[in-house]
């Protein structure tokens, strides 16, 4: 086995604590894992400085930096997954009764516009409930990890000094995406959120994919048979896990239950590779394209290193 350690930014999950303990490792090189307070400093330090060889990144992130040339490639590895029916919250006493009264108003967006929970969120009100995107002004929080991007028109920033949760809190701003906060007035918007994410699961096959992984485009040229390495790793991690799921043995977090929900389902709730995965990365780059976050849609096989497109797991 070539020793060759590579510098690795990935959070601990159920799926991939087999890689993080080292039960399951690469043929060509060591993981070397380095623990980032958040992942998502990870993305701003691997989009702006190239500082890991792999990283877990967010898709849209992804799709962002790509649009402008930072060099590094997904493998379609996606370890996070999740439902964003109720990540957008409204102040009851604002007059928003349903989706399409944002119009013409504002409405927050957690940090920056390009935020993955945002793009799936904006993608189902204006799918799943028919809001005109182009009538709300979206307000940031705070700014992206792609430095070049530049925003639509209808995207500017909070004003300086304010904070996000007390205009929601105040009603100065009706409605917010990703934002948290304890106040009876403040609800999210879809009512059932979670369920709502379930039967969209059910009914439309609506999973939506978080996050990928991506690797430095000079490690990919030098071996070849890198990004095989790296796939079959994952899978097989994530086989070890949903093994365990499926034998019933007790969850032990709200991960694992909202998994097990999702494989009564599908009967996969990890799907990695393009193929079982296509209708919802053709979806993705489809928001990103309506949204300005790129300026032309790509396909989705170009966004993936070539020598894991056939590969499933």
């Amino acid at each position: 086995m070539d020793h060759t350690k590579l510098k690795t930014a990935l959070v601990t999950r159920g799926h991939t604590q087999a890689l993080k303990d080292g039960t399951v490792k690469p043929r060509t090189f060591e993981f070397e894992f380095e623990e980032v307070p958040a992942i998502i400093q990870a993305f701003r330090r691997m989009v702006r400085g190239l500082e890991f060889d792999i990283s877990e990144m967010a898709i849209t992130t992804y799709i962002c930096a790509r649009a402008h040339g930072k060099r590094f490639t997904a493998l379609p590895i996606f370890p996070m997954r999740a439902f964003h029916h109720g990540a957008i919250v409204c102040n009851t006493k604002a007059g928003i009764h349903s989706p399409k009264d944002l119009e013409g108003r504002k409405v927050g967006v957690n940090r920056g516009y390009t935020v993955t929970t945002g793009v799936w969120a904006r993608g189902i009100l204006q799918h799943q409930y028919g809001v005109d995107l182009r009538r709300i002004t979206w307000v940031l929080s705070g700014d992206e990890h792609v430095a070049e991007w530049k925003p639509p028109a209808n995207v500017v920033p909070i004003e300086s000094g304010k904070k996000m949760e007390d205009l929601l809190v105040s009603g100065e701003i009706p409605a917010a995406i990703g934002v948290q906060v304890d106040s009876p007035d403040v609800r999210p918007l879809i009512p059932n959120a979670r369920e709502s994410g379930f039967e969209a699961l059910r009914d439309r096959g609506l999973y939506p994919i978080n996050h990928t992984v991506v690797v430095k485009d000079d490690l990919l040229g030098a071996k070849p048979e890198l990004a095989a390495d790296i796939f079959d790793a994952f899978a097989e991690a994530k086989r070890r896990y949903t093994t365990r799921l499926a034998a019933d043995i007790q969850p032990a977090s709200a991960d694992d239950t909202f998994f097990k929900r999702v494989m009564d389902i599908t009967s996969d709730p990890l799907p990695y590779g393009v193929s079982a995965n296509r209708p919802m990365l053709e979806a993705i780059v489809r928001y990103a394209a309506e949204q300005g976050i790129i300026s032309r849609p790509v396909s989705v096989d170009e966004l993936f290193h070539p020598s894991t497109h056939a590969l499933n797991a």
